[in-house]
């Protein structure tokens, strides 16, 4: 499985994808309502923001000549302060929109985007860097919510400003209107030549920030292997490495999105320079009044300030169109295994099972000429057939890659088969759901996951709705609750994140009872001894021989001393069976399997003894 190569899905346009925003748009969900009192709340401002050079050539024009009547200055002054007041309260109340829009959205997509990781199947884990749906879930999530709630907030400002003012423009003088509104289609073509260049910079710079979050991760949770095989130097060069690349593209991106602004600020500055020539003459001619020339002068500003301001959110967008199409890329992920729409209509999901309709697992487990393969044209399994009745267990033993764990996984329906059929009571699994199943399955892991809470909270995890009686009953069955009432808080002690306040055997012991409390059909036992001392070996072997009394189980074993009980033992090379029987059959055998033991076995005995000779 390690060769299983992770390609990120690419939407691989060059320009603003409007499409893609309506669909990230579409995900706003309850923040919708939000977004509409923000647009109009936007579009009053633009008229506010319009009105007020309108308001000072009048000033001008009609006060400045002498025609000065109280009761109209009195007017005036009362409807400019109504002005500045309502401008007032339409900036608080967008603001508020803005932020309600900000976290909506943060809450929302991050809710969704939970969601969907837990849908997915095993398998897009198996292939999909931690770092990378890290990344989509924190800065990604982040980058949008501020493009929704700020950036989208001035192209409505924007665009009603200059859809206002060049109405009034045209109104007042055509031509004075068309020096202005010349520079928007030269401004355009600039626009789409810039967008391209950044954009493309942009997605490769999200592309490496989600290499850079994988390392951090791998860098935190590895640190003690980091640290016993001293890699802290060549991490640190791989490390350096990325972000010197990371460094590269951002200064590309940002040296286009720099040149991009004083582009648009010059354009506009022509444009500005135009009209205080030919409006200057026209006043000098007597063919245009000052307030006029004032009001033009005031609106070409005001036209060019949405407008630089809409470059530079075209360009933010381009930026965070990257971001943008990671998160629809997440969101549309296919999910790989589900159940059928009769499956769900009888069991329900497993968000929402209909319990009631689960039939009782006995387990029986049968592969029927089962195929499999992680690529395509590498079969791992080919032809494939067992048959285990309810109550057995069965251990799998084999070199690495031989196809054990595969087979496992295929239990589990972690994976499906290529072809063929697995019967779980004498019935295709597949018209079973996924919840049905895993709710019947006991696993336990070589490397034991706890999550951040109490030791009790781990064990209910196996079984939400277990009392204080059952998760006891269950660290009893494991002989976990010897270390256990020993801790200051009992089962209320704390584990640390990860588990790490307690050592790695105690933290078996606790998901050997988490497994338990279930009281599952099915037991996996997944090399769950081979990373714990010989003490808690003894235990877990003890309770091995009681949990799975009467319970089907697999058991992958590194360590072949654990399985000589089991009721059958199967020997897999290359993904078949070439050894088959109990333990006393096989060594009589004398073959693959004598070996593997015989080997095992004396390498115990030598380092026992050498261990006898350093005391």
């Amino acid at each position: 499985m390690s060769n299983i190569q992770f390609e990120e899905k690419s939407y691989n346009t060059d320009s603003l994808d409007l499409n893609l925003w309506k669909r990230i748009l579409a995900l706003l969900g309850n923040s919708k309502s939000h977004l509409i009192k923000l647009g109009l709340f936007m579009i009053m401002t633009a008229a506010i923001d319009v009105a007020r050079p309108y308001l000072d050539k009048i000033a001008i024009d009609y006060f400045a000549v002498g025609n000065i009547k109280t009761n109209e200055v009195v007017l005036y002054a009362v409807v400019y302060i109504v002005v500045i007041v309502l401008n007032g309260v339409l900036v608080s109340g967008f603001t508020r929109q803005s932020a309600y829009i900000e976290s909506g959205f943060l809450y929302d997509i991050r809710d969704r985007l939970f969601e969907k990781v837990q849908k997915l199947s095993y398998s897009y884990f198996d292939k999909t860097p931690t770092g990378w749906i890290m990344s989509r879930l924190s800065s990604d999530v982040g980058r949008l919510a501020e493009i929704f709630a700020w950036s989208l907030t001035d192209l409505v400002w924007g665009v009603a400003v200059m859809i206002a003012s060049s109405v009034i423009m045209l109104k007042t003088n055509w031509r004075l209107a068309l020096i202005v509104l010349a520079i928007v289609p030269i401004l355009a073509i600039v626009s789409m030549w810039f967008q391209i260049r950044i954009l493309r910079n942009y997605r490769s710079v999200r592309a490496i920030n989600s290499k850079i979050t994988n390392a951090f991760n791998e860098g935190i949770t590895g640190a003690k292997t980091t640290k016993t095989l001293v890699l802290e130097d060549e991490n640190l060069k791989e490390f350096k490495q990325l972000t010197a690349e990371y460094r590269h593209k951002s200064n590309q991106a940002a040296y286009f999105s720099s040149a991009f602004m004083p582009i648009v600020i010059g354009l506009s500055a022509i444009s500005l320079a135009f009209i205080l020539w030919y409006g200057g003459n026209q006043v000098l001619l007597e063919k245009m009044q000052f307030g006029t020339l004032l009001m033009f002068t005031e609106y070409a500003s005001q036209f060019f300030e949405p407008l630089k301001s809409i470059a530079g959110i075209i360009a933010e967008l381009q930026m965070a169109q990257a971001s943008a199409e990671r998160v629809l890329s997440l969101l549309e992920e296919e999910v790989e295994i589900t159940d059928t729409a009769e499956v769900i209509k009888k069991y329900g999901t497993v968000f929402d099972p209909i319990k009631e309709n689960y039939p009782r697992l006995k387990g029986d487990v049968e592969f029927e000429h089962v195929d499999f393969s992680y690529i395509k044209d590498e079969p791992i399994l080919s032809d494939f057939n067992l048959k285990v009745k309810a109550g057995q267990s069965i251990a799998l033993v084999g070199e690495t890659g031989s196809g054990k764990s595969t087979i496992i996984n295929l239990i589990c329906r972690f994976y499906q088969p290529t072809s063929g059929r697995i019967l779980i009571d004498g019935i295709d699994y597949k018209q079973r759901s996924l919840g049905w199943l895993h709710s019947n399955i006991g696993y336990v892991l070589q490397t034991p996951t706890l999550f951040t809470g109490t030791i009790r909270d781990n064990i209910r995890y196996g079984k939400f709705e277990a009392t204080d009686e059952e998760i006891k009953k269950a660290a009893e069955m494991v002989g976990a609750d010897s270390f256990i009432n020993k801790l200051e808080n009992g089962y209320d002690s704390e584990v640390g994140e990860q588990g790490s306040k307690l050592s790695t055997g105690e933290k078996q012991l606790i998901s050997f009872a988490r497994a338990i409390v279930a009281n599952p059909a099915l037991f996996i036992l997944d090399e769950a001894t081979s990373s714990v001392d010989t003490e808690t070996e003894k235990k877990i072997q003890k309770a091995i021989d009681v949990i799975l009394r009467e319970r089907t189980s697999f058991i992958v074993a590194h360590r072949l001393s654990t399985i000589v009980n089991a009721d059958k033992i199967l020997v897999i090379d290359k993904g078949r069976i070439v050894e088959s029987g109990k333990h006393d059959e096989l060594m009589n055998k004398k073959g693959y399997y004598y070996r593997l033991y015989i080997n095992q076995f004396n390498k115990d005995l030598q380092n026992k003894l050498l261990g006898d000779m350093e005391l």
